[in-house]
């Protein structure tokens, strides 16, 4: 199952490992277990710091298994074969059990350490979810911080039954004792601001030492952020970058095709090489954390920006970038809410295989929606596309491709009224014909909203001008209306969003920013 390569590299992932990690696998009998101790065995050949031990532990099924440090379990759990996107999530347990430092910033790190409850995770995901690890790798991290929480990420294919009583049809869907916890497109950030809601007592920290002045602060760490914060660490500033996660949206996209010197490339791997680049620079990174609010100061009397962030911190700092981005648009009509992770969804790619026979719907008729449409279209029964305008939006080679494919049907000029569900499933969407005012009403289960993006800017009321739909005001060189305080990205006014360009407008804004720290000092 294992190929020489990947063992190779397991090999020298494990060579410092410093306890032993033992692997154990539930006894019984299924289908797949056979495939799974295998996959397993070819794992723990690598090093003789993993052991494979089969035992009757009463576990979920035959094929879950869990990670053991020195005889003692640590709240780990795999139910089903954690290879795809989720190999990852795996091997990062086995090194972290091991003595390998967590990610975690030192702020995080202290809030998971102070929840006193028993907290049991269960995190169902699907092996071609490209968000579902970020959650599994956090919340196993969680358990190796404390002991009063363990988790266990569960491979909905491989439990159908389980799938249909919880009523699940997105993923990453998160359990809490039982309960369900969050669903849909999920992050850590969004996690760790519901155990906050849930546990208000981990906020704030003595143990916590406070950052000095910081020369600039970049919000947001997606193409523009990333920028915006090595080009301000090559000019030998103070820089913190605050961030719920490193990437922001180009770590949803598949395939990249148009950043300038490299022909092609993926957002988990483009995520990466941001990552590794950030490493090589002095700059704090606060990661799975939000701002909730900042206060301006006062450029005449030498007074700091203030940012208060979700963990109840607060940094000084002479100047900020803002750089957050977009999230994706939702439809704004009843149901749609409420049904998120129950039939709504809006990445083709990681809820797809959920609907696999069924009829779906995909709103938007952009470029994003109509590739949904043939994504979703390998996968499905049928696809209906309901695009608002007379005609599509989307590039002629794409609106081609969809037209011609037998799987896929388009409606255009009509604009969607309600997701109606029934028993906590979709099971039509309400539409209106935009020529004959005609309420129809389209059977379906799955509906995919595709309509573009939001800028993540509402923590910016009173502090800067922003338009009418939300994007920061700047001018030629990232100033916004707010001297000391820049924007970059799609969160701005800049035209064209695409990764070239925020990365350009995220190098522009820290030259600004330090053009500014120039003068005022």
């Amino acid at each position: 199952m294992l190929s020489k390569d990947i063992l190779n590299a397991v090999k020298t992932y494990t060579q410092n490992m410093t306890n032993k990690v033992s692997l154990v696998l539930q006894t019984g009998e299924h289908e797949k277990r056979t495939e799974l101790k295998e996959f397993l065995t070819q794992l723990c050949s690598v090093s003789e710091n993993l052991i494979l031990i089969e035992r009757d532990d009463n576990l979920r099924s035959p094929i879950t298994f869990y990670l053991e440090v020195e005889g003692e379990k640590n709240g780990i759990y795999f139910s089903g074969i954690p290879s795809g996107h989720e190999f990852n999530s795996l091997i990062l347990a086995i090194l972290q059990s091991s003595g390998t430092a967590l990610k975690l910033d030192s702020t995080l790190t202290s809030m998971v350490q102070k929840i006193k409850e028993k907290l049991h995770f269960e995190v169902f995901i699907s092996l071609s979810c490209h968000n579902c690890p970020d959650v599994v790798q956090s919340l196993n991290q969680f358990a190796l911080l404390n002991e009063n929480i363990d988790t266990e990420m569960i491979d909905g294919g491989l439990y159908p039954d389980l799938i249909d009583k919880r009523n699940i049809q997105g993923v990453p869907s998160v359990y809490l004792n039982g309960k369900l916890f969050a669903n849909g497109k999920i992050d850590t950030a969004q996690l760790v601001d519901k155990l906050i809601e849930r546990f208000p007592y981990i906020i704030g920290s003595d143990d916590v030492e406070q950052l000095p002045l910081q020369d600039v602060t970049v919000i947001g760490a997606g193409p523009a952020g990333v920028a915006a914060a090595i080009y301000a660490a090559r000019k030998g500033l103070n820089v913190t970058m605050i961030a719920d996660r490193i990437g922001g949206q180009v770590k949803d996209t598949v395939g990249i095709e148009n950043l300038i010197s490299v022909p092609k490339t993926t957002g988990t791997k483009l995520t990466g090489n941001m990552q590794a680049h950030l490493n090589d620079y002095d700059i704090t990174i606060k990661e799975f954390l939000r701002v909730d609010k900042v206060e301006k100061g006062s450029p005449e009397s030498k007074t700091p920006k203030k940012l208060h962030l979700s963990s109840g911190e607060i940094i000084d700092s002479k100047t900020v970038i803002i750089a957050t981005g977009a999230k994706w648009r939702e439809l704004g009509i009843p149901g749609e809410k409420e049904n998120v992770g129950s039939g709504v969804a809006y990445c083709p790619h990681c809820d797809g295989p959920f609907f696999k026979g069924k009829d779906v719907a995909v709103v938007g008729g952009g470029n994003s929606g109509i590739e949904a449409a043939l994504d979703l279209a390998g996968m499905v029964n049928h696809v209906t596309v309901f695009e608002f305008l007379p005609d599509l939006k989307a590039d002629k080679v794409l609106v081609e491709k969809a037209e011609a494919h037998s799987k896929i049907t388009i409606i255009k000029n009509v604009a969607t009224k309600e997701v109606i569900a029934e028993d906590g499933k979709v099971v039509a969407l309400s539409y209106e014909d935009r020529e004959t005012e005609e309420i129809k009403q389209q059977p379906l289960s799955g509906i995919f909203v595709q309509i573009g993006l939001l800028p993540n800017s509402d923590f910016l009321n009173g502090v800067v001008e922003r338009t009418q739909h939300g994007e920061v005001i700047i001018d030629e060189r990232c100033n916004t209306t707010e001297p000391g305080i820049f924007a970059a990205g799609d969160v701005s006014t800049v035209p064209y969003k695409q990764i070239v360009i925020a990365m350009g407008e995220g190098a522009k804004a820290s030259l600004s920013a330090f053009d500014y720290i120039i003068r005022e000092s």
